[in-house]
């Protein structure tokens, strides 16, 4: 059975948990407290299972995978009913440039270790903290706003109306803004697709609270 290291806030971990449940894949939950004893992400044992000390991390039969992006790819190829990725290059290349726009340029700006290296090393507040935080998810979500609007491609979903790995990246990104008070409603597109993913069983199953560690 497959294996997942997980944090239920993790953004990442939630794409992992929304493609596992997609699919229909059974899995074994691992929980990995990215704030509990320091970080039990840094500790030896799990730096065993993945140095880089992130989550999620993804084992199927004595493998391990990283990177959400990565592992969310290798279901899709390895278990391919039903795709994430489209049929078309074009498609499958919009879908990346959605996927990744969220994934590479809004997240990693507002991951833990950088909302903790600002705090802690250098020294912000609680407030101005929280005022970065939003100020790159509303300055990636006007871009991603953009896109979804111009490229005619967007349907009920990213991409027409099967969710795929665009979606399974907006999701957890618009949790994020949510947690800190963004307005998603300024983004029409956003969060009429957001609506929409939070219409299916598999996105809810995949949700924060709908997991074993959450709190």
């Amino acid at each position: 059975m497959l294996k997942l290291y997980s944090y239920f806030r993790s953004s990442a971990s939630f794409r992992v948990r929304i493609a596992l449940e997609l699919k229909g894949l059974p899995y074994e939950y691992v929980p990995v407290h990215l704030l509990k004893d320091g970080g039990q992400q840094l500790k030896p044992e799990f730096r065993a299972v993945n140095p880089d000390g992130l989550v999620p991390a993804l084992a199927d039969d004595g493998n391990v995978l990283q990177q959400s992006l990565a592992i969310v790819e290798y279901l899709d190829e390895v278990h391919p009913e039903p795709k994430l990725l489209p049929g078309t290059a074009l498609d499958r290349a919009y879908v990346r440039g959605l996927a990744q726009e969220i994934a590479c340029e809004i997240h990693p700006l507002n991951n833990l270790r950088v909302l903790k290296y600002l705090k802690h090393k250098v020294g912000v507040t609680d407030e101005v903290k929280d005022a970065w935080y939003r100020h790159w998810i509303e300055l990636g979500f006007e871009s991603l706003q953009a896109n979804l609007a111009r490229g005619g491609k967007a349907g009920r979903f990213c991409l027409g109306d099967t969710p795929t790995l665009a979606d399974i990246c907006l999701v957890p990104q618009v949790f994020n803004a949510q947690r800190f008070n963004v307005d998603v409603s300024r983004y029409p597109a956003i969060a009429k697709i957001y609506e929409a993913c939070m219409e299916m069983e598999a996105f809810r199953k995949a949700e924060p609270k709908s997991q074993p560690d959450a709190e």
